[in-house]
C-alpha cells in the first residue's frame, strides 16, 4: 500500500459510486488514517477534475502523518532517544508517506466536518484542533467548516464516534447547512 495508491482507490470507488448515484449526496468519509486519504481523493478531484465531493467528513483526524506520528503516545517513549526524527519520522518521507490534510485543507471547497473526542488516546484531540484552525482561516465560506468534539464522558476515544446516536442528526444537520 501506499499513499498514492490509496488516493486512486478512493477516486476509482467514487467514480464507481457516482455512476450508480443519481443525483444522490457523495462524500468521502475518513476514519483516522483515511483522513489523510479523504483529504487526498478530495484535493486531486477538485484540482485534476474540477470537481468537489459533496462534502468531506473527518473523524479522529491529524494533520499529517509526520506530526501524527510525533505525538501518538505509543512513541512517547521513543521521542527521548536519539534519531527518533531520522529513524522514524524522516523513514516514512523517504517512503512518500506524508497525508498532508493540514496542506489538502487549504485548497478544499467542499463542506468540511471534523469530529474528534476528548478522550482520543491515539491521535491527540489538538491535532484535529490544528487541523480545523488551518481548513477555517483558508475557507472563504466559513460556514462550510465545522468542528465538533465529543465530550470524554462519552467515552468513544479513537474507534467509537461513529456509535454515538446523536451522529446521524450532526452530520444530516451540517450537510443541510451547505
Amino acid at each position: 500500500p501506499s499513499e498514492s495508491g490509496f488516493t486512486t482507490d478512493v477516486l476509482a470507488l467514487y467514480d464507481w459510486v457516482k455512476a450508480r448515484s443519481g443525483n444522490s449526496t457523495v462524500l468521502f468519509w475518513g476514519h483516522s488514517l483515511g483522513t489523510g486519504v479523504a483529504t487526498n481523493a478530495a484535493r486531486k478531484l477538485q484540482e485534476e477534475r474540477g470537481v468537489q465531493v459533496d462534502a468531506v467528513v473527518l473523524e479522529s483526524p491529524y494533520t499529517n502523518i509526520r506530526e501524527a506520528a510525533a505525538n501518538i503516545p505509543i512513541t512517547k517513549i521513543y521521542r527521548q532517544f536519539p534519531g527518533f526524527e531520522s529513524l522514524i519520522l524522516d523513514s516514512m518521507a523517504r517512503a512518500g508517506m506524508f497525508f498532508r490534510s493540514d496542506e489538502n485543507v487549504k485548497v478544499l471547497g467542499c463542506p468540511l466536518l471534523i469530529l474528534h473526542a476528548e478522550d482520543d488516546g491515539v491521535l491527540p484531540p489538538e491535532l484535529g484542533r490544528k487541523l480545523y484552525e488551518t481548513a477555517h482561516k483558508a475557507y472563504r465560506d466559513k460556514s462550510k467548516v465545522k468542528f465538533i468534539t465529543f465530550p470524554e464522558k462519552l467515552g468513544l476515544g479513537h474507534d467509537y464516534i461513529s456509535f454515538n446516536p446523536e451522529l446521524p442528526a450532526l452530520v444530516k444537520d451540517f450537510l443541510n447547512k451547505k
